[in-house]
This record gives C-alpha cells, structure tokens and sequence, in this order.
C-alpha cells in the first residue's frame, strides 16, 4: 500500500482501520503504521465484541491513537466506538466511497472486505480530504438530535396532511376554506363532524361554542363561517363514498393529532435547552429567528471554533456556496448536490424568514430578485452572505446588532444602504474581472 502520509496537525498514529459497516457485522482491515502488511477481520455489531475489539487496540498500542475510517456520519457504529478516546474516527461519505470503490472496480463488483480495504486506503493516504468527527457538548447534541427530530416530524405531519387534503377534496372541500385542517381546531371539527351533513345539523349556538372554545373570538368571523356552513352545497350523496372517505379522514386525523402533540413537547425541551445553552446569545437577536430557527443555528455553529478554517469552509460544507465546473470553452455553476440536507435547510430558510425581518436582507434580496434570480436562487445567495457575517460574530463571540451592521454599510457607503422607499437604479459592472452589483438613488 507504500508509505503512510503525514499530515503536521495531526498525532503520531499508532495504526490505520478501515471498517465497512453492516446491519448485523463490520468487515475491518488494519494496517499498523510502517509496516506493509494488512490484518482483516469481522466484527459483530454487539456492544461487548465492539468494546473488546477497541480495548485490544488500546492494549496492544499502548493508548496510541489510531485512524478509523468508516462509511457511517451517524449511526450505531460510530456512536459506539466515539466513546473510546485512541480512536481517531473519521466518516466516509457514502458516494465518496461508491466513487473511489468504482475508480478501482469498474465492473460493479463489491464485498465487505474489498470496501474495507479501500476505506483504509482513504484513510492512509487521504486524510487531508476527510474530516475527523470530533463529538460536540452533550447539550448540542442533545439540541441537534431534538431539531432534526423535530424537522422529521413536521415533515410527517406535512404528508399526513395532503392525505387528509386529498380525502376532504372528494367529499368534504369546503372546510379547507373554513380552517387549518393540520391544527388542534381542525382536528376536533373532523372528529366531531366528520361531513359536511353532520355539520350542518349542530345547532348553531352549540357551533358558536365550539369555534369560541377554540380561541375564534372575532364575533364578525364567527357569524360569517357559521353562515358558510348552512349554505355550503354537500359535494356527494353516496352513502358509500361518504362513509369511505371520512373513515381514512379519521385515520388522518389521528395520525396528525398524535403528531401536534409529540411536537408540542419536543418545542418545550427544545426551548429549554436553548435557553440554557452557552451560544445561545449569539442568535438571540437574529432578525427572522425565531423559536425554531435559533436552536437550529446554534447546533449549525456548535462550540468548536476551530472546526472551520474560515466562512468559506462552512459554505462549501452546508451546500449553500455554488458549484462550478468547466470543460473546453465551456463554464457553468450548479447548486451543490451533495451536502447535509438539514444544514443546508437551516441557512436557506433562515436567510427566507429574514427578509421580511431584516432592511439590509430586504434590500439584497429585491436586488437579486430584480437581476432576474428565482426566489431560491435570491435566498441562496443572501444565505451565503449571512454564512459569512454569522461566521464572524461565531469567531468572535460576539452578538449580532442589526443597527451596528447597517451603520457599517453606510460607512462603506454599500448599495445595500438604501433608505426605505427611495427609487433605486440596480445593475452590475464589471470590477476587477468580476461582476459586482450596484444601485443608484435616483
């Protein structure tokens, strides 16, 4: 396999693994630093071979560290052997691993220990293209852990909620217009009228009760949905077709009822965690960052300052900064492909609620916007600047100030700088090679 490559910022490694994950065992290969040949072996997904196998490394090393490759970010594997302090481990990426495996096997062929060997290839020789895992505090993995689960759960009631959408739209449409059907409210209507001819027999005054009960105080609101209901035109008659339908609305009903309630609770510890968690402050006062995107940044950052070089690092790794490729005369920039989905996420919808929140935000998206960019593609590019500012403020342990940024745009005299309402010329120029923006008050 030849020499071993040495890379200044790391330790002196005893050894090199590569393990190839499995459901029920790990195909691994190890190669002891300065020598030529490789060991392999098997090891069951159990936490007593597991713990055996790390403690013979730790003996037969004498507590040196040793470089693990494994193609797994999260999961059994890796949280098991994260515990042990000699294991230096760094995560593959899936796709990585399938190209590296295809450059070497172009047939398609595949085993356990093939893949292993070529894991440890990747660590002996190109550890300067992955990134070790080094466990945050437990508080940010707990936080990480509750938001993601969150996001998985909102996700869930999402698609729970077209398929009552796609049921009330066959026998049922007018109550999409009346209320949220995704909702406490919406949930109770359902299960206690579950048609429209059912509704349309409750006395009204027991209707005023129960719009009342539900926080619907607006007396004018009030007069007007009832009212919809006694005029609103039934969409079916068949009895079949009603009885159907309205038993998978019931079956939806449930499943988003358990769900509002499974993330009611997951937003109280969420926020209870946020508030007691040491970087709290710095996203405190982000403009558009609410309850459910503060804890989101935070585990975004987390406490490792040097876990990022610089905002570009960060950029290129959230997915948020663009991609281009080039062949012959030919130049094009893409959207990163390959990426943490939620980080990305995180940024990009962050970026989206501040525009409403934020004069500066505003101000950069309408100019994109009015260059002829999607939506997207505006709040892509105004996530990539607020990487960098929010980068700065995370290096330095400071908050960020809103006022304190604009006056440092009207110092630069920065197009963004531009007053509310004020008629504007927006256009590029070519600065240096580059296109840059600019506006003119008129």
């Amino acid at each position: 396999m030849g020499d071993t490559v040495v890379h200044p910022s790391e330790p002196d490694f005893a050894a090199f693994v590569g393990i190839d994950w499995g459901d029920q065992k790990h195909s691994w290969n190890l190669m002891a630093a300065g020598a030529q040949t490789i060991e392999a072996g098997e090891l069951r997904q159990t936490p007593e071979e597991l713990s055996r196998w790390a403690l013979a490394l730790h003996h037969r090393f004498a507590g040196r560290p040793v470089a693990v490759a494994l193609e797994q970010s999260r999961g059994a594997l890796l949280y098991q052997l994260s515990q042990y302090p000699h294991l230096w481990l760094y995560p593959v990426n899936p796709a990585a691993a399938a190209c590296y495996r295809q450059a070497f096997y172009p047939s398609g062929s595949k085993s356990d220990p093939s893949d292993s060997k070529l894991l440890l290839e990747l660590v002996v020789h190109h550890r300067d293209r992955l990134r070790r895992s080094a466990p945050e505090t437990a508080e940010t993995r707990l936080l990480r852990m509750l938001v993601e689960q969150r996001r998985q759960l909102v996700n869930e009631k999402t698609r729970w909620n077209n398929r009552l959408k796609a049921a009330l739209k066959t026998y049922f449409p007018q109550v999409l217009d009346w209320i949220d059907i995704d909702t406490v409210l919406g949930c109770d209507l359902l299960d206690r009228w579950p048609t429209l001819q059912q509704l349309q027999h409750a006395h009204p005054g027991t209707l005023g009760k129960f719009f009342r009960e539900h926080n619907c105080r607006s007396a004018a609101r009030l007069v007007e949905r009832i009212d919809a209901i006694y005029q609103a035109t039934p969409a079916v008659e068949d009895t079949a077709l009603l009885e159907g339908e309205s038993a998978i609305a019931a079956s939806c009903v449930a499943q988003i009822r358990a769900l509002l309630a499974s993330i009611a609770k997951l937003d109280l510890q969420i926020a209870t965690l946020t508030s007691q968690h040491p970087e709290a402050p710095l996203f405190a006062q982000l403009p558009g960052a609410g309850a459910a995107l503060q804890p989101r940044l935070i585990v975004a950052f987390g406490t490792q300052r040097d876990r990022y070089a610089s905002a570009s690092e960060l950029q290129a790794y959230s997915g948020i900064a663009p991609v281009a490729e080039s062949s012959g005369h030919s130049r094009w920039v893409h959207v990163r492909w390959v990426c943490p989905t939620f980080l990305r996420q995180t940024f990009h919808e962050f970026a989206a609620c501040s525009v409403s929140h934020s004069e500066w935000a505003r101000a950069f998206y309408d100019t994109k916007i009015a260059a002829g960019k999607s939506h997207h593609a505006a709040v892509r590019a105004l996530a990539y600047k607020w990487i960098r500012i929010l980068f700065r403020c995370w290096k330095d342990g400071r908050p960020y100030n809103e006022q304190f940024f604009l006056q440092v745009l009207a110092k630069r005299n920065s197009p963004l700088n531009v007053a509310p309402g004020t008629p504007t010329k927006i256009g590029w120029k070519t600065v240096g090679g580059f296109k840059k923006l600019f506006i003119e008050k008129s």
